[in-house]
């Protein structure tokens, strides 16, 4: 039966009152795998291809012809803003065949919970936080709530593979799973997965389902791309004059020919040489084509034979506004190519988001312009958040909002005509997912990267020279352009502080219960699998000693006085980092939340403009302030970036091979070359390890964030000594300066020896350190703090792979 015909009439009459012609691909297949199997489903597909509603066609299709008795489906959501629209979304579609959609967070009234409790029906839309105090605080109406479970539809899943909270959710699932006594399947969506396979293996996990994962066949797109660079004072990279200075490279041990440098990287080059890592030889025509051999991109290549790369097409450059006089070249660009649009501007972190408002504001100002920009970040104050996705909804409104990875999932902010991107992006991921924010309603997607560099100084190092976000910009785009690579989930965690988070969890819902009952509740959980019974042991004894738990007289386990005060915490749904902050008002109006305090008489930056700070109440935690003009730095905690090694691996590629790319502009593409006639000029294309004078080398791993912090780690803790190492400085995960007392030779054959050499990981520690990274990490036995490092965040192989390459190549040299 054709899938159309198999949907029920309310959902066909919606195809037709909203004029719809056909049927998605995306939704033809998810109705042959919701309708045809009983297996879960993950569903990839572009943003704004209808991945909703071929959800949700099918499996209101099929309560329409058997009403569950109890809620039907639970919908995820990674945000309330998501949620939010998916509900207005969801209650078009459902409200005549009387299916209810219910959505529960902190927002939503007490009274329209207390309606879903009375009689569970429909569809519950709720984030993973909400249904973690679902859990906590109705546990004992769970099954009533969710005894006919049938579905879990996980929006935006690719915002899960990567840390505590996607396991959070599985966990979730899995207890609710048990408490109800049902089995429901679970449908994954995102328009952002490369590793489908191990994502449709994450979605599955405890489920006792396979997955199915439907082959869609993709249409030629289009993508309006450009990436610009911009120092931040004249002159600027394709000044004539600039781009023929034939001068040595600062910082560096000039060991390469005149000639070669003035190549500018059209000679002699080796990828190879820079990444080795056992992945053998790679051919320039390699090199050029993308590839990085075998067990890299080949890989992946079945896959995406017939899929049409995107069309690049160059994005209207005219300006439409003229910036003030002495402007930031590259604020003044935004400036003036958002004046008329509907614009989203991404920045990397609250702090870079604050600056790029509040300069854009002073620059309206200064043109006696109005102002014509909007902020968006975590920090912010929910009125002000809703208040710019308000604006932004309106179509006529012409407004530019500024913003970090809050509006880069699929909140609706209307039809939004252009995405900048301030600095390159930390993943593949989020490339993807900011410029998918636009193009919609047939248009192609538009991306404009702005990349900014301080001119060098005369005494600045070599390293320090390089473009980094540039070139990590670049590499990215090819990423996904060559090879459709996209970050793959993590795997081979030790999540202990997930662990400690679902124990208590579990105690602070179900009440006493024995060491036996409890593990057999927690420890067989599926995201878990990697934790033995040993180590649950280690952690039980450990929050018996600091109260957390604590023994009854009949000798079961309860929640202790101090595990009380984290689990009545409303703070301890979360799983993920959260700052100690103070609330920022001016008079009886909250802007937002900061996370150092001021001293009184100081000026702050929030919501896009600059504060005097007025008093500091710290028994309360906030922080009194009225406004004024200027400009200051913000600062908000550090948002430190997971970069994977295959983009590091690209970016290598970028400064070795001849290719130029459509996307880059003037002022990138004359940066591009010097900095590939410097990479060049240095040797560092030729080999890792360059000397920049005397006995001072730099080492160009070419890692992802934790292959880098394994290689630092063995380079400092078991290698030091015998390459005669000292001042140690690395800029993770570019690269790593030192003073070598031994040759180069040397130094590749002694560390290839220690790599070699039989060792625990938990030596790759420094003495008495407890590396904190997740949120609960400082409740937790410091062993196994340190064990979940050592074995679970360092990429020890990867890093073993990477320096045994390097042995075999040069530490065999004279």
């Amino acid at each position: 039966m054709d899938i159309f015909d198999r949907y029920a009439p309310f959902i066909q009459d919606f195809i037709y009152e909203n004029r719809w012609e056909n049927l998605r691909a995306i939704q033809v297949a998810a109705g042959e795998a919701i309708f045809n199997t009983d297996q879960n489903v993950l569903l990839c597909a572009s943003t704004a291809s209808g991945k909703t509603e071929a959800a949700f066609f099918p499996i209101l299709t099929l309560f329409s012809e058997d009403e569950p008795r109890s809620v039907g489906c639970i919908y995820v959501a990674p945000l309330k803003a998501l949620i939010n629209d998916q509900f207005l979304r969801l209650n078009d579609l459902c409200r005549d065949a009387q299916i209810p959609v219910w959505h529960w967070h902190g927002d939503v009234p007490a009274s329209e919970k207390k309606r879903l409790m009375k009689k569970p029906s429909g569809i519950l839309q709720i984030t993973p936080e909400s249904l973690e105090a679902l859990l906590m605080h109705k546990h004992a109406d769970i099954p009533s709530l969710f005894g006919d479970l049938r579905f879990v539809v996980i929006d935006e899943i690719h915002s899960m593979l990567r840390g505590d909270r996607g396991g959070q959710t599985l966990c979730l699932i899995e207890r609710l799973s048990r408490l109800a006594g049902v089995r429901p399947r679970r449908i994954g969506l995102s328009a952002t997965i490369g590793d489908t396979k191990k994502a449709g293996a994450f979605l599955s996990a405890g489920s006792g389902r396979g997955c199915v994962i439907p082959r869609i066949e993709a249409k030629g797109v289009q993508w309006r791309l450009s990436m610009e660079h911009f120092y931040n004072s004249t002159p600027q990279a394709d000044e004539a004059w600039y781009v023929g200075t034939d001068t040595l490279i600062p910082g560096t041990a000039q060991t390469t020919s005149p000639a070669a440098a003035r190549s500018g990287g059209q000679g002699q080059i080796s990828p190879a040489a820079a990444l080795s890592g056992g992945q053998g030889q790679i051919s320039p025509a390699a090199a050029r084509s993308g590839s990085q051999g075998q067990d890299t991109a080949a890989s992946h290549l079945g896959a995406i034979k017939k899929e049409p790369e995107p069309t690049i097409l160059a994005p209207p450059g005219e300006p439409t506004d003229k910036a003030p006089y002495a402007a930031n070249p590259g604020c003044g660009y935004i400036f003036e190519h958002t004046r008329g649009k509907k614009c989203l501007v991404f920045t990397n972190s609250r702090e870079e988001c604050e600056a790029v408002t509040s300069t854009l504001r002073q620059y309206c100002e200064k043109n006696h312009e109005p102002d014509r920009f909007l902020i968006h970040h975590g920090n912010l104050a929910t009125s002000f958040r809703q208040s710019a996705e308000e604006q932004m909804k309106d179509d006529d409104n012409r407004m530019t909002i500024c913003t970090t990875s809050t509006l880069e999932l699929g909140i609706d902010i209307g039809r939004l005509e252009r995405a900048f991107q301030v600095e390159a992006p930390f993943t593949v991921s989020s490339f993807l997912q900011r410029m998918g924010r636009t193009g919609r309603r047939g248009e192609p997607c538009e991306m404009w990267f702005v990349m900014r560099e301080e001119h060098a100084e005369p005494r600045d190092l070599f390293p320090d020279t390089i473009p980094w976000s540039l070139i990590q910009g670049i590499a990215l785009v090819q990423l996904y352009l060559e090879e459709r690579w996209v970050e793959p989930p993590r795997d081979g965690r030790l999540p202990y502080s997930l662990l400690y988070h679902q124990t208590m969890s579990t105690l602070a819902s179900c009440g006493e219960m024995t060491p036996q009952e409890l593990a057999s509740r927690v420890l067989t959980l599926a995201y878990f699998h990697n934790i033995t019974a040993g180590d649950y042991k280690v952690l039980l004894h450990h929050l018996l000693e600091t109260d957390q738990i604590q023994w009854t007289e009949e000798g079961g386990l309860i929640v202790g006085l101090a595990g009380e005060r984290i689990t009545n915490s409303f703070k301890f749904y979360a799983v993920f980092q959260e700052n100690e902050e103070y609330s920022v008002r001016c008079e009886s109006e909250e802007i937002g939340t900061i996370v150092k305090p001021p001293p009184v008489g100081e000026r702050i930056a929030i919501a896009g403009h600059v504060w005097v700070c007025e008093e500091v109440d710290r028994v309360h935690h906030q922080v009194y302030v009225h406004m004024i003009r200027g400009s200051v730095p913000a600062y908000f905690g550090d948002e430190p970036g997971d970069i994977h090694t295959r983009i590091l691996e690209r970016m290598a590629q970028v400064l070795c091979e001849n290719k130029t790319y459509p996307y880059l502009r003037p002022h990138a593409k004359a940066r591009l070359l010097t900095a590939r006639r410097a990479a060049v000029a240095s040797g560092m294309n030729d080999r890792p390890l360059i000397c920049l004078g005397e006995r001072m080398y730099c080492l160009f791993p070419w890692l992802g964030s934790y292959a880098f912090l394994a290689l630092e780690r063995l380079l400092r803790l078991r290698c030091a000594d015998r390459l005669g190492l000292k001042g140690f400085n690395s800029v993770r995960p570019y690269f790593i300066q030192f003073t070598l007392g031994v040759s180069e030779a040397e130094f590749f054959r002694i560390l290839g020896e220690e790599a070699e050499k039989p060792f625990d990981p938990m030596e790759l520690l420094y003495p008495k350190e407890v590396p904190v990274f997740d949120k609960y990490d400082d409740l937790l036995p410091e062993e196994l703090v340190r064990k979940g490092f050592a074995y679970g965040v360092l990429d020890i192989e990867g890093m073993k792979k990477r320096v045994r390459g390097w042995a075999d190549r040069y530490g065999q040299e004279a």
